[in-house]
């Protein structure tokens, strides 16, 4: 606590002296004010200032910052094209190239080992070359995937493409999250951020709609389209103002934040809040695997981990990506099925990005896995109705319900939050080496459920529903007691929370 207490002053005194330097401070009453400390700013350009600020002091969200998110969401549409191509596309490439179920598994599994690599570097390479940089790396592996599968002639060819857009859907699962987590406003991090789910269910969205009319081969060169759409965007965003603070490049950081800000807005509080933060990093030292589980980094660990862990093992993955056959299974037409989720999911993604900051984390956590658990036990009720002979012709509705009702509550909150409070809760000197350690266990979990999927649903469909119905209630529980709050907080003040909490 101490040592808090004299970061806290040493950023006092840090402002303090900017003014002083920069504007000549010098106190006098206004005719037009109750009284304030005038900074060398004109009583015109004091309340030009205070326009971009809301009542509570926090700045405005501007139009620079909402563009800049759309730009770096771009990345997220393409993931979800990425991720609903294997569900659309099932029929038509096992027709044409005569694959077996296990050959097609591993098609629709690979793009989770691919991310697994990815996410093992995503922190390094973001942290090395900067997380605008990083985004055009994604691209690239992105784009090459795409075209590896456009012109694919056996299965081993359409591994190598899917193992490849892994790759860059891996790395962007990190360093997207993580870059606008750094560049929004706090009151609306959480809705920003959320932004990367909305886009990738527009993603998603857009290829089970027209992956129903158009074949296989054509959509993979669609999915090339938004890579290029994204690349060209990038161009015109900052890097990230906490990235380029971390290698003392203060004056572009000022830059970066001034521009995201807006340019009549005093950013010198936030600026020398992210310095000394950075000052206080530097001191700890960049922490490799080994000292991040120390214990002042095991309670944000376990938050970040544990919540990727349950996201996965409630079977996500599986039913995203194999969700034309389950309807199949269930008697349900697989095209109808599809474009009705296709229908729905942006607005109910939407809801999330909308509600999110105003419910806060841990209740849309809550309620998001109380719906998974109660449609995946519908599930499975239904496929053990199923197999028995009982009431036949109620087993197609009730796996239209659940398997539609699953996905709208995973998107509502265990899609995406897990990666907002990902983003938020750890310390610059630990983010690459526990970011990392959180992106990999997602794919890594990712990557199992997905390649068992079919396997276990041929075991025992009813089964693997109820398992995933018994993790989304561990879950609930996981989240009341663990996860804390870090609604409306910057990210300065989430990390000095947990820091505390384990003292």
């Amino acid at each position: 606590m101490e040592r808090q207490k004299s970061i806290m002053e040493r950023q006092k005194s840090m402002e303090s002296g900017l003014l002083r330097k920069s504007l000549s401070i010098r106190e006098r009453k206004h005719p037009n004010d109750d009284g304030y400390l005038e900074t060398g700013l004109s009583s015109k350009r004091h309340k030009e200032v205070k326009k971009h600020h809301n009542e509570d002091g926090e700045c405005c969200v501007t139009t620079s910052v909402c563009l800049i998110t759309f730009i770096v969401v771009t990345g997220s549409f393409c993931v979800g094209c990425g991720t609903g191509y294997s569900s659309v596309a099932q029929h038509g490439i096992v027709s044409d190239l005569s694959l077996s179920v296990a050959e097609y598994s591993m098609f629709g599994s690979i793009m989770t080992l691919g991310g697994l690599i990815g996410a093992v570097f995503s922190g390094k390479i973001s942290d090395v070359l900067g997380r605008k940089r990083t985004m055009f790396l994604c691209e690239a592996f992105c784009a090459t995937g795409w075209l590896c599968i456009a012109l694919a002639k056996d299965a081993l060819w359409l591994d190598c493409g899917r193992f490849l857009l892994g790759i860059g859907v891996g790395i962007f699962s990190y360093v997207i999250p993580v870059y606008i987590a750094e560049i929004a406003p706090k009151h609306v991090r959480g809705s920003f951020v959320f932004a990367n789910q909305l886009m990738q269910n527009f993603g998603l969205s857009l290829f089970f709609i027209i992956g129903n009319f158009i074949s296989w081969r054509f959509l993979s060169i669609v999915g090339m389209v938004p890579c290029v759409l994204h690349v060209v965007g990038l161009f015109f965003i900052p890097e990230s103002p906490r990235w380029l603070a971390k290698f003392g490049r203060d004056k572009e950081c000022r830059a970066s934040l001034q521009h995201l800000r807006g340019h009549d807005v005093d950013i010198s509080q936030e600026a020398n809040a992210i310095k000394d933060t950075m000052n206080f990093s530097q001191q700890s030292g960049e922490t490799g695997f080994v000292e991040l589980f120390q214990r002042r980094y095991v309670f944000p660990l376990i938050i970040g981990v544990g919540l990727m862990l349950l996201q996965q093992l409630s079977g996500s993955a599986g039913v995203i990506y194999y969700a034309s056959s389950l309807y199949e299974r269930g008697g349900f037409p697989s095209a109808i099925g599809t474009s009705v989720m296709a229908t729905i999911m942006v607005p109910k993604a939407m809801i999330g990005t909308i509600i999110v900051d105003k419910m806060g984390r841990r209740t849309l956590l809550m309620a998001s896995c109380a719906g998974m658990g109660l449609f995946a036990l519908l599930l499975s009720v239904s496929y053990s109705l199923q197999s028995f002979g009982i009431l036949p012709e109620l087993t197609p509705l009730f796996t239209f319900i659940s398997v539609l009702g699953y996905i709208i509550s995973y998107a509502l909150g265990m899609g995406g939050l897990p990666w907002i409070i990902m983003s938020e809760i750890f310390p610059m000197n630990v983010k690459v080496s526990a970011g990392t350690l959180v992106t990999v266990t997602n794919w890594a979990c990712g990557w199992i459920i997905t390649f068992t999927f079919n396997l276990l649903m041929q075991w025992n469909a009813s089964g693997t529903f109820l398992i995933f119905s018994s993790v989304s209630a561990v879950s609930i529980v996981f989240i009341y007691f663990i996860v804390p709050e870090t609604k409306g907080r910057s990210l300065e003040e989430i990390q000095t929370l947990l820091s505390n909490s384990v003292h």
